[in-house]
């Protein structure tokens, strides 16, 4: 998220308008309204199994605060097809992985398993299907023999730092062409 605030500034055609997250202590709200950013928080933990009432809670400051782009960043929650549809063509997320492969979690650690020679990370749409939509982005690294997954991870994280950024730049002026090794 904050390789995403550091990137609008100067001719970037986009700004951010609010920063929310479902964890009221994310680190992240604090450094957003450091810098003058609206922030909110919708605890997700009082709607443990009621998706639905969650992200009606959720829309709220999103509505209010009535935002172009939607950009998930560290958003560990799965969305309804009906929160997405609302947003459908406007939300982009990011996963540590070479989309198709590795959906979900722990991808560093399954793609060492499965013994891939390279992993990284994808930009893409967000559908209502979990890590799927049209991908907008990805960057490539070579896997080193016997490297660990929290040290992959952590390679992986730079180059998501520089892949997010590119990506929401051209999407927000129209450029949906795939973006590689930003």
């Amino acid at each position: 998220m904050m390789a995403l605030l550091d990137s609008m500034t100067g001719d970037h055609p986009a700004r951010a308008c609010l920063v929310l997250s479902n964890d009221p202590d994310a680190g992240g709200l604090k450094r957003a309204a450091a810098r003058g950013i609206d922030v909110a928080a919708v605890d997700s933990r009082p709607f443990k199994g009621d998706r639905p009432k969650f992200e009606a809670a959720l829309m709220q400051p999103l509505l209010d605060a009535a935002p172009d782009v939607l950009c998930l960043a560290g958003f560990m929650r799965v969305l309804t097809p009906e929160f997405v549809d609302h947003w459908r063509g406007r939300m982009l997320n990011i996963h540590p992985s070479l989309l198709p492969k590795f959906k979900g979690l722990h991808t560093h650690a399954r793609a060492i398993e499965a013994g891939e020679k390279e992993h990284g990370c994808t930009v893409h749409e967000v559908t209502g299907a979990l890590d799927d939509g049209p991908i907008l982005g990805q960057a490539r690294l070579e896997i080193h023999p016997g490297e660990n997954a929290k040290d992959l991870a952590a390679r992986v994280l730079k180059l998501e730092h520089k892949l997010y950024p590119a990506v929401l730049r051209r999407f927000v002026m129209g450029d949906k062409r795939l973006v590689s090794d930003p």
